[in-house]
């Protein structure tokens, strides 16, 4: 969480922390005040690069290495400050990762009022992720400001290369954001933010427990390397991790593989970064897709890639003008293996078994400047998608099939398009007031070769240091994925004449913070239009098809609080110390809401996701010291889904010792082992406990 300063101090300003460049919409170049953190579990931050005001040692509150009072990640492609951001963005800092008895990212995400986590097996095997009332396909999912989302189905749009040892924080943008990054953050993103070590380390971490499930990370940091002026300096880091279990329930078991690389190299005016991964799933997937079929099995393989560059050419010569031009040119790409069998260990079109190749690359550039009517961005992002398939897309000539490797099957199906993106927007700043107002021109060629026009805006209003209140409109659009399109199996049809959805959405809210208490109230209305959903037509009917549902309007509000009693009552309050510093008595309570209001002529008897919405979701997080360095963490989850499902609360618990460089530690998932179901027929495991430790060494 977070504390605001509320003395008048001079701020020295930073070019770069934690790799400021990917900051949610990365790209935009934010500049960092680096400063400690004082309460949120979740927090929240206005959106604009990272910011906070320097605090004596004696003051703050240290759970790591350093805190953050005010991560502040703009929802803007231009470099705002700290006090001029108009827009609020959830962050996850890796304090709360560290005191949560999570076991995946997707887990942490479920901490999220705003944030609806489906998963269909353990450790986020694969993990359906919306936002207020959305679906899985309509939103950005970012790994450090790169997109990750596939166009095939964001069923695999969780499949992670990095690991919870990587992740600096998580950052959450509810609400259409087209103008900021494209027609895929539909109705949000979501954006994984990896740490950055400065010094030389190994860092290893293995746990065990329940279902035969055993696993284990490792990562390698370089530190900082330069030659002897420091004039060109460089880091790297390595991590890779693997984990398998039985998945404690039929035909749940699986394997996970992963690798991931990131480095950076600064020269003066420029810094360069770059990253690679690799993700490798096998695992049984039970009645993930359909109920008729139990013995389902999937195999999913991701690598990921991206090299970009921050840019001040007025500063490599000097320049008084230092910040006010600012260039983000990048180039990324990803390419996903999905092979999927309907029956398990039957091969063949006929059994139900495919193959699917998914290629995405792009490149981007973000300009922006500074003059004496405001901040000016301007951006453009050219994506190309392709699939090679045995089942989605049109008929390829023979001679144009592609050989699927370590099979006698081919490729025998491709579909492709073009997105083409134009950004422009401006910011006014006029005292506590912030104006935001910004337009996307997007052409996709799987519709037609026209620019549509997708604008928004946001206002945000400071009155004093403890209030922020703001409000924005924004509209967004998405295309169909090729799943939607192209599916034709015994258990579901697609659709080749399903329209694009179209969303325009509103926020409203307000947040208070003072010394040890912060709360956050925000309201919502999406009006959609054309929305894609799975249904059921009849009662009768056995096989789900794709369609444009109609009108769909989400409604709601959340609310959140945030109560440090270590800085409420004094700074010692409850205190013990851990490995990486003190740990606060902390208490967090949040509540969600949402109301759907749908329309249509088309005959639905039963909804496979659009409908399935959370009307209510809970949740409830307390950290505390126990005695010397021994300290505990727990976490409440209730939630009703609509459609037929049965309300459930769960709890989850940590136990840990820190020593320095090392901790030892018990999760356990699911403390009542209470029996629940996050989609369809997919019963979750019960009671999961796992035991371990993790060690990290300076070199």
């Amino acid at each position: 969480m977070k504390k605001q300063l509320y003395n008048k101090r001079s701020a020295l300003v930073f070019k770069q922390f934690n790799r400021k460049s990917y900051s949610l919409f990365a790209a935009l170049g934010k500049e960092v005040l680096i400063g400690v953190l004082s309460v949120a579990t979740l927090s929240h931050a206005k959106a604009d690069g990272i910011s906070a005001r320097p605090k004596a040692a004696s003051d703050s509150i240290r759970f790591e290495e350093q805190r953050i009072d005010e991560v502040q990640v703009m929802g803007s492609r231009a470099p705002l400050t700290a006090s001029q951001s108009a827009r609020i963005v959830g962050i996850i800092s890796r304090d709360d990762i560290q005191r949560a008895g999570a076991q995946t990212i997707n887990d942490i995400l479920k901490l999220s009022t705003g944030v609806d986590v489906r998963q269909r097996g353990g450790f986020g095997v694969q993990t359906d992720i919306s936002i207020n009332g959305g679906t899985f396909d309509q939103i950005a999912i970012l790994l450090n400001g790169v997109p990750l989302s596939s166009p095939q189905t964001g069923h695999t749009a969780a499949d992670f290369p990095v690991s919870l040892l990587d992740v600096e924080r998580v950052e959450v943008l509810e609400g259409a954001s087209a103008r900021l990054l494209g027609s895929a953050a539909f109705s949000g993103a979501i954006n994984i933010v990896t740490r950055t070590d400065h010094t030389r380390s190994v860092q290893a971490a293995g746990e065990g427990g329940s279902f035969g499930t055993f696993g284990g990370d490792v990562a390698v940091a370089s530190g900082r390397l330069g030659n002897k002026a420091m004039t060109l300096t460089s880091r790297h880091q390595l991590s890779a991790g693997y984990v398998q279990s039985d998945g404690g329930t039929d035909n749940a078991d699986f394997r996970k593989r992963r690798a991931f690389y990131q480095g950076t190299l600064s020269a003066s005016g420029v810094d360069f970064d770059w990253q690679a991964g690799i993700t490798s799933q096998d695992f049984g997937a039970n009645t993930f897709y359909s109920a008729k079929f139990p013995n389902q099995y999937e195999e999913t393989r991701r690598y990921i890639g991206s090299v970009g560059a921050t840019i001040k050419p007025l500063e490599a010569h000097g320049s008084r003008h230092v910040s006010q031009l600012e260039l983000r040119p990048m180039i990324y790409g990803h390419r996903d293996y999905d092979h999927f069998q309907l029956i398990k260990g039957a091969t063949g079109a006929k059994a139900g078994e495919n193959y699917h190749r998914t290629d995405v690359y792009g490149a981007s550039l973000n300009m922006s400047f500074g003059w004496v009517g405001g901040k000016t961005a301007l951006g453009a992002d050219i994506r190309k998608e392709r699939i090679l398939s045995t089942a989605y897309g049109d008929m390829l000539a023979e001679e144009d099939q592609k050989h699927i490797h370590g099979t006698e099957r081919t490729y025998s199906k491709e579909g492709k398009r073009t997105n083409t993106s134009l950004f422009a927007e401006h910011n006014v700043i006029i005292g506590g007031i912030t104006l935001s107002a910004g337009i996307l021109a997007n052409r996709n060629t799987g519709l037609d070769q026209d620019f549509r026009f997708y604008p928004g805006i946001d206002l945000g209003y400071r009155p004093n240091s403890h209030w922020k209140l703001h409000v924005s409109w924004n509209k967004a659009l998405r295309v169909p994925t090729y799943t939607d399109l192209y599916t034709s199996n015994k258990a579901q049809q697609g659709d080749l004449n399903l329209k694009p959805e179209r969303n325009s959405a509103f926020k409203a809210g307000a947040r208070f913070r003072t010394r040890g208490l912060e709360a956050v109230a925000g309201a919502f209305y999406s009006n959609g239009t054309n929305m894609i959903d799975w249904v059921y037509e009849t009662e009768t009917s056995t096989q789900y098809h794709a369609m444009n549902i109609g009108k769909l309007d989400n409604m709601g509000f959340n609310v959140e609080g945030t109560l440090n009693l270590s800085e409420l009552v004094n700074p010692n309050f409850g205190m013990q110390r851990s490995s990486s510093g003190r740990v606060p008595v902390l208490l967090k309570v949040g509540y969600a809401y949402i109301h759907q209001k749908h329309e249509t002529d088309q005959p639905i008897y039963k909804s496979l996701y659009a409908l399935e919405y959370l009307r209510h979701k809970f949740v409830a997080e307390l950290s505390h010291p126990i005695v010397s360095r021994l300290w505990a963490s727990w976490s409440l989850r209730w939630q009703q889904r609509m459609n037929g499902y049965h309300p459930y609360a769960k709890l989850d618990g940590k136990l840990a010792w820190d020593e320095p460089g090392w901790q030892l530690y018990v999760k356990a998932d699911n403390i009542t082992g209470h029996r629940y179901y996050d989609l369809g027929g997919v019963r979750q495991p019960g009671l999961w406990i796992m035991a371990g430790g993790v060690v990290k060494i300076h070199f």
